[in-house]
């Protein structure tokens, strides 16, 4: 083997390795659920009983949630209403209240994580434009409490309602009842943080900026997502929803079948497998089970600080019958580390890219206000359920 084979060698390997690494560091969490679930297979052998571990319905929703989602983006429904309330404002104070509220309520219907996909860098163009960037950081961090907090209110507002809602057979009735008190007191929390932005005069207003609208794309996928409602709320079997979602946008735009985050579906796959295991193990079981005895809403959130919400939701499931206790837990475990929610990395990552960002101020705010809500919600949750 001469010296150029060599080196063509040694290159290709260093470049394998980087992609290796640069898929890890973008999907950490389904590395970490995909060898959790392999280490669990050393405890159970795999078998046929293994697909009693996933719950299919959960998997089909999320799936037919996040074309439909993919299909508002592309209509432009977002950017037109965003840009329209914000040509409203007439001082600053008025544009943070805006830019923040829009993550909050539009988390409920769309996940939060979309929220802040969508709105964050918008709120970076219309600060940027009304010279207002110094008001950044802390709108940014406000946007990312809002969407975390605002998404608890329904099932459909992030992965782990919809999941804690199936596992447990949660009632409609029972369910709003869990989240609407703490996502109301959430509202007038992170309203009285929006009295702090100060009522600056802007110097410039964003008048040239008409975002295009599909509208035959909105109306498509307005008529999908009630149809993903109907299932949410156990009126249509799921195998029909996923069909005709899935045949829908097939033949009006099956691009947007590559928007769906296939990385978030296999991450519940590999914890599927690793909580059905953990859950065959006696002395897991028994020692999970008497951990969260009475503990429910505080070992959620704590979970969540390391492990994040979502693996946290479908983890402690297997070690409870506490289910509202869980869905506020890991709820209001969004908040505090930037890994609570890994929706927060989405905020902090496009702020960053900002070329007069300050990471470090902006983390140090991020944990400061996100801590002080966390214990405060959870304190007020304990409260109000137990």
């Amino acid at each position: 083997m001469n010296l150029q084979n060599i080196i063509c060698i040694r290159v290709k390997t260093i470049m394998n390795f980087g992609r290796v690494k640069e898929f890890i560091k973008n999907e950490l969490v389904l590395v970490i659920a995909a060898a959790a679930a392999l280490v669990s297979m050393l405890f159970v052998p795999v078998s046929a009983a293994y697909i009693e571990y996933f719950d299919w319905q959960v998997l089909a929703l999320l799936f037919c949630l996040m074309t439909v989602v993919a299909g508002f983006q592309k209509s432009g429904v977002f950017d037109r209403v965003s840009s329209w309330l914000c040509s409203k404002a007439g001082n600053a104070r008025e544009i943070g209240i805006v830019l923040v509220m829009l993550c909050f309520f539009s988390s409920m219907a769309v996940t939060n994580d979309v929220a802040l996909i969508t709105f964050v860098p918008f709120a970076i163009l219309i600060l940027s434009m009304t010279e207002q960037k110094e008001l950044m950081p802390y709108i940014i961090v406000l946007q990312t409490i809002a969407a975390n907090l605002g998404s608890m209110l329904t099932p459909v507002g992030n992965p782990q309602n919809l999941y804690l809602y199936a596992r447990y057979e949660m009632g409609v009735g029972e369910f709003f009842s869990t989240t609407l008190p703490i996502t109301a007191l959430s509202f007038v929390l992170i309203l009285a943080l929006c009295m702090k932005i100060p009522e600056k005069s802007l110097e410039q207003h964003k008048t040239d900026y008409h975002p295009r609208m599909e509208r035959s794309m909105l109306l498509v996928s307005t008529i999908m997502f009630i149809c993903c409602l109907t299932t949410v709320f156990r009126l249509v079997p799921w195998p029909v929803t996923f069909a005709v979602v899935l045949v829908v946008y097939m033949m009006v735009d099956r691009g947007l079948l590559r928007k769906v985050d296939y990385s978030l579906l296999a991450t519940f796959l590999c914890f599927f497998v690793f909580t059905g295991n953990m859950g065959e193990v006696p002395w897991i079981q028994q020692t999970l089970g008497t951990l969260m005895q009475g503990r429910e809403l505080w070992v959620s959130a704590l979970a969540s600080q390391v492990i994040s919400n979502v693996p946290a939701a479908v983890l402690l499931s297997g070690f409870t019958e506490q289910g509202r206790l869980l869905l506020l837990g890991c709820d209001i475990g969004g908040l505090g580390t930037p890994v609570a929610s890994l929706a927060s990395l989405i905020s902090y990552k496009a702020y960053c890219k900002y070329p007069a960002a300050d990471g470090a101020s902006y983390m140090k705010l991020f944990l400061g206000l996100n801590t002080l809500l966390l214990v405060l919600l959870l304190m007020i949750a304990q409260w109000v359920l137990v």
